[in-house]
């Protein structure tokens, strides 16, 4: 995907809301009310989304010779001095592993989360991304030390005015450009999140990266800085924000142009994968953010998208797997949400189920599409179910659907899509019509809303344990009472209509039939069978 130079619409002043008015209006009286002689601006990207015409609630207040915890104490007295309520207060120590990098001040005003934090002036170590802070910075020195252009303007909240002192934030604003105030190596190499910051930003806003930009990213040492100086919480959060943004698959495009994929998605040392899996993984994602919007956008909850989007990402991965302490095959797409991106475990196993999900999909759409020539005998009910009567392909078919929706539950729809990027033929070995996938996902979603399946995993059994358990006339529960449940639940989602007394007496039938056939075999097999004479003489 390739981004034109966009036109960006950038408004001359800031105009305030109602709320930003009477917050400012406070803050300023703080400073009269107890002559301090500072001057108040906001940072960063409140400035840019209003600039943009863009509505900002994030209200970062840099101040120019004094601590936040200090100036936050007087406005909360000015506050109690004119009788008004003092909403909260909090103190956030400096963390530089989530990019905190000074100790921060935030009051709760009218509502809003204001922070408060001094100018910067900010020097790292070699090998940390822990800024040492000598001095009170000037706002020149604050803005040259913030990540980009665009991000380090400010508006003094004194004299009502935009600040720019990189003097270019606000003609890279204007012209859709990502770029660094100081060369890009140098701000990169201080700070290496902020080339995951910078490809964010550019695919939020759909602007161009800057070409000093792109090779100072792209090169050796600024990969090396970003893998070792930079806590895998911190690219796990950055990469989480892109892919539930707005634009996921530029960001991700950037990532991979940039040669930063597996840095970022970093693998077990036991993996090798195909020179191209990077760029398989970008067409993946690609396939599946076109789908989803022929589908419909709102056919799937925002978890539900981001989740897709990774398991799309990761579709080249998900046979790919490493050997555990114990020797235990593990998919890498686990290491990688746990170990590279440190993010929820229960991301890593909805991942993964949804890839074992797609696989068992893919056996089944024959059967929802128009023109399937898939047999249904061809897929393998398993044991388990041979006692189940099925009487029809439709009968069978609900069996097998019924389950598999109760495995993967509201993210059936998800697994279904994926399935669609490999059927008929994978989307990498044609050209990808989306207009052809959706049409398979609409039919074959409407073939399981027809099988009565949907939202099936929140269905009761006709019979519960104990009922089950009074119909065998068994003394004690466990395991075989486990695999009876499973067989009712079979034969409920072949029955769709079936009462629970019909299957209470079928379950006493099959039951009753099992256990005399389990006694004849007994009676031929077992260990105190009679010998005949001629073993005897054996």
């Amino acid at each position: 995907m390739v981004l034109s130079t966009p036109t960006v619409h950038v408004r001359d002043t800031i105009e305030l809301d109602e709320t930003e008015e009477k917050i400012f209006e406070r803050l300023l009286g703080t400073l009269d009310h107890y002559g301090l002689k500072t001057e108040l601006r906001v940072a960063g990207g409140w400035v840019r989304d209003k600039l943009l015409g863009k509505e900002c609630k994030d209200i970062d207040i840099a101040l120019e010779n004094m601590m936040g915890s200090n100036f936050v104490e007087k406005v909360r007295d000015y506050l109690l001095s004119v009788g008004e309520e003092v909403q909260g207060i909090a103190i956030i120590p400096s963390n530089p592993d989530q990019s905190k990098h000074l100790e921060t001040a935030r009051m709760r005003i009218f509502n809003i989360w204001v922070d408060f934090v001094n100018l910067r002036c900010e020097e790292y170590s070699d090998d940390s991304r822990i800024p040492t802070m000598q001095k009170y910075g000037t706002p020149e020195q604050d803005a040259l030390r913030r990540d980009l252009t665009i991000n380090s303007l400010f508006y003094n909240i004194n004299t009502k005015s935009v600040e720019d002192w990189t003097n270019r934030g606000i003609e890279d604003l204007k012209c859709g450009k990502i770029v660094t105030p100081l060369p890009p190596k140098d701000t990169f190499m201080e700070d290496p999140l902020r080339v995951l910051r910078a490809i964010r930003f550019a695919a939020r806003f759909r602007f161009i990266l800057d070409e000093q930009l792109k090779e100072a990213a792209a090169c050796d040492e600024v990969k090396a800085a970003l893998s070792a100086k930079i806590s895998r919480e911190r690219i796990g959060a950055e990469i989480d924000l892109m892919i539930s943004g707005n634009q996921p698959v530029q960001a991700m495009t950037y990532i991979c142009d940039l040669k930063l994929f597996w840095v970022v998605f970093s693998l077990h040392p036991q993996c090798e994968l195909s020179e191209r899996c990077d760029s398989d993984c970008v067409t993946y994602l690609d396939c599946t953010w076109n789908l989803i919007q022929l589908v419909g956008h709102s056919t799937f909850n925002d978890e539900q998208r981001r989740l897709s989007f990774y398991a799309a990402m990761f579709l080249p991965l998900r046979k790919t797997m490493y050997k555990d302490r114990k020797a235990k095959d593990v998919p890498v797409v686990n290491y990688i949400f746990r170990d590279s991106l440190k993010q929820r475990v229960s991301d890593a196993e909805t991942v993964v189920n949804l890839h074992n999900a797609l696989e068992k999909f893919l056996s089944l759409l024959p059967h929802f599409v128009p023109n399937g020539d898939a047999k249904l005998a061809e897929v393998d009910l398993g044991r388990e179910y041979v006692d189940v009567p099925l009487t029809s392909k439709e009968s069978k078919l609900r069996v097998l659907t019924g389950f598999l929706l109760r495995e993967i539950k509201d993210f059936w729809r998800v697994a279904l899509l994926m399935s669609i990027l490999l059927y008929p033929t994978d989307v990498l070995n044609k050209n990808f019509k989306p207009e052809d996938r959706r049409a398979l996902f609409v039919e074959a979603e409407k073939a399981i809303n027809n099988l009565g399946l949907d939202r099936v995993w929140d269905g009761k059994p006709l019979l519960n344990g104990k009922e089950i358990m009074d119909a065998l006339q068994l003394k004690s529960g466990g395991p075989v009472v486990s695999k009876w449940q499973r067989k009712l639940l079979a034969w409920q989602f072949a029955h769709p209509s079936g009462t629970a007394e019909e299957c209470r007496e079928w379950l006493k039938e099959t039951h009753s039939s099992s256990t005399r056939s389990a006694g004849y075999m007994e009676e031929l097999n077992g260990p105190n069978k009679k010998k005949s004479k001629t073993e005897d003489c054996n």
